[in-house]
């Protein structure tokens, strides 16, 4: 990940709803959520949420499938292991063992 994508992501969690989306979606794991459900969970209208999915899609934090006429939305584990790579690639004074801990700890499983 580079400048300008960090920046981006960084952009896109800025705002109240998109952070509640993301983290709700992390949540959700591997089965993610329908739009709607999610603008239901958070109590967001159904223009207002399409907007900040598409915000968040553009950011490379989320991603979606179409599943006939709805789409479900995932966190994009990718964009956010980018992200937490861009935040850490010069941590340590160019040490990498000593960031390793904190590296594993932010690590999981998925």
């Amino acid at each position: 990940m580079d400048k300008n994508n960090a920046l981006d992501a960084f952009a896109a969690l800025s705002q109240v709803t998109r952070l509640d989306v993301f983290r709700l979606l992390i949540t959700a794991g591997e089965g993610g959520m329908s739009a709607g459900d999610i603008g239901d969970t958070l109590g967001v209208r159904q223009n207002t949420m399409s907007t900040n999915l598409a915000i968040l899609a553009r950011s490379g934090l989320i991603r979606s499938k179409r599943e006939g006429r709805s789409i479900r939305y995932f966190a994009d584990m990718e964009g956010l292991r980018g992200l937490l790579a861009f935040l850490m690639e010069d941590c340590c004074g160019g040490c990498p063992e000593l960031c390793q801990p904190i590296i594993n700890e932010l690590a999981c499983p998925c």
